[in-house]
């Protein structure tokens, strides 16, 4: 088991045409069970053509229909993202993974409002995206650091996700499924959806979270962690050093009123039952200490 994704989640990639899709799509098919998983891509006007044999689409629908894609990867510029996005939530797909940095803010508000009437999920956008060790790969992040494994890890951060997961892979232990949930203040799944998940995974023992100074989602799943999750977390929170009341960081982090910095994030982590380190170089290794 896994969550969100495995190797029988059928993916389409939208902006298939462009250097960046182009460039990960092919790598991520190159990965695992890639080959047979990425079945279609979608960029309007180009439909007909194919890339590495994979048959491109004018439409995230006549792709769905055509190949029975159910997630959808998006590497759409800026200022079409947030329509791409818009696209696969209409055509019914179970998950949307949008890569695409720099979204403008008012365009993602909109998105959310939208999708609150749909059951499609959503991860970023700005993320690196999702994957399932030795399964499949969805995004940017480098397959080759991956082992299978029974430890889930969420973060905000990109980076910081690569470098839980190898920590956790020189260590010997392997990971369920990684998930890069984005760090743009609008986004879609909260470390909180993605935690549910994995409490309810059986493949997964123990998750690493990974947050960031600003918001309170952190606080918001620890305080259901205390309530609800029967596996142990280890969290570390990204900007302990960011300077009070500053924007800070690829976020754009705001600290407000006391709230969001990453004291009061770790003090409720703390009380919650998690275990946090300072130093984010330990992640793996507080993780396996309380194993």
């Amino acid at each position: 088991m896994s969550i969100l994704i495995d190797k029988y989640t059928r993916v389409m990639t939208q902006g298939i045409t462009g250097k960046t899709g182009q460039f990960h799509t092919h790598h991520s098919a190159a990965y695992a069970f890639g080959k047979d998983a990425y079945v279609a891509g979608v960029t309007p006007g180009k439909g007909g053509q194919e890339f590495e044999g994979i048959p491109v689409y004018d439409s995230v629908a006549e792709a769905r229909s055509e190949t029975g894609a159910n997630v959808s990867v998006i590497y759409v510029p800026p200022p079409f993202a947030a329509a791409a996005i818009d696209e696969a939530v209409d055509a019914g797909l179970d998950l949307v993974i949008c890569i695409t940095e720099g979204i403008p803010v008012l365009d993602m508000v909109r998105v959310r409002s939208r999708m609150k009437q749909t059951d499609t999920l959503l991860i970023g956008p700005n993320c690196p995206g999702v994957i399932t060790p030795d399964e499949l790969k969805i995004g940017i992040m480098p397959g080759h650091i991956h082992k299978k494994g029974p430890i889930g890890v969420v973060s905000r951060s990109g980076t910081l996700t690569y470098e839980a997961v190898d920590q956790l892979t020189q260590l010997g232990l392997g990971q369920s499924t990684c998930v890069g949930i984005g760090g743009d203040p609008v986004n879609g799944m909260k470390h909180l959806d993605v935690m549910k998940q994995f409490n309810d995974d059986s493949e997964t023992e123990a998750v690493i979270m990974v947050g960031e100074i600003g918001g309170s989602d952190e606080e918001d799943c620890a305080l259901w962690v205390r309530d609800n999750m029967s596996k142990p977390v280890v969290g570390f929170i990204a900007g302990i050093t960011a300077p009070e009341g500053k924007r800070m960081g690829h976020a754009g982090a705001i600290i407000s009123g006391g709230k969001g910095t990453a004291e009061e994030k770790i003090r409720i982590m703390e009380e919650c039952g998690i275990t946090v380190t300072r130093n984010p170089a330990e992640m793996g290794t507080a993780l396996k200490n309380i194993l």
